[in-house]
């Protein structure tokens, strides 16, 4: 799968890795059982798994490619294939990560309730989600994405289904002008165009970017919070019955 061979080295996969783990160190105090919904080809969870090696790492996935190279890259961990809207477990997890997931699914709310089924009480949910719908081109639809999220958004969907927030920032908020110009510039056409081109990058301005991520993550650090940008990281507690 090509998407395995950019993920590595593009800087918006690695910034967002970044993030993430910054978030667990923040907000998840439980570091025992960690599972992924949509782990893909493993890039996020194997990060996961060499930060915290103590960690029970699992991963799943409705498609079958992704397992095989996820088993691959992070043999220590357990996978399993898996539609979100049916989790097999309850109160079993500390911790249940869903990045760049939910806006695949019809049915989100259906997942978040089967994510709270699934934590155990105290537990935490980390979601990273694609935001504004004025953004929506061409590559949403390669993506088959539902929905880009409006702000507050999913924060409000969590609130209805048992979740207290208790962090949420946008981030691609110092290069948002730049994504935007980029989305309005090709617009909808070039059906047939590559899927990745948005991944391929030439070194300098693959490095540039992950320069001005890296800014913007040492804000996020200091207690900054983007109202607006092309993602947004977000980490709930399960609130128990």
């Amino acid at each position: 799968m090509e998407l395995s061979t950019l993920e590595a080295g593009n800087f918006w996969f690695k910034a967002r890795n970044a993030l993430i783990l910054d978030a667990i160190d923040d907000y998840v105090p439980a570091r025992g059982d960690f599972l992924e919904i949509g782990c893909g080809t493993g890039f996020v969870l194997g990060a996961i798994a060499r930060e915290y090696p103590g960690m029970r790492c699992q991963g799943s996935e409705i498609f079958v490619e992704g397992l095989e190279i996820a088993a691959r890259r992070l043999p220590q961990a357990g996978f399993m294939q898996m539609d979100a809207r049916h989790i097999p477990f309850v109160d079993h997890f500390d911790a249940i990560g869903a990045f760049d997931v939910l806006e695949h699914v019809t049915e989100d709310e259906e997942v978040l309730q089967q994510v709270r089924s699934a934590l155990r009480a105290d537990g935490r949910i980390l979601l990273t989600v694609p935001q504004h719908p004025w953004l929506w081109s061409v590559q949403d639809e390669y993506a088959h994405h539902v929905r880009r999220y409006q702000p507050r958004e999913l924060e409000d969907k969590l609130r209805r289904n048992g979740f207290r927030v208790i962090f949420s920032t946008s981030f691609v908020a110092l290069l948002l002008p730049a994504l935007a110009a980029s989305r309005l510039v090709k617009g909808n056409k070039a059906r047939e165009q590559d899927p990745f081109r948005e991944f391929r990058l030439p070194g300098w301005l693959n490095r540039t970017l992950g320069g001005i991520m890296a800014v913007e993550r040492f804000l996020i650090r200091m207690g900054v919070r983007f109202p607006i940008g092309g993602t947004r990281l977000i980490v709930a507690e399960k609130i128990p019955a």
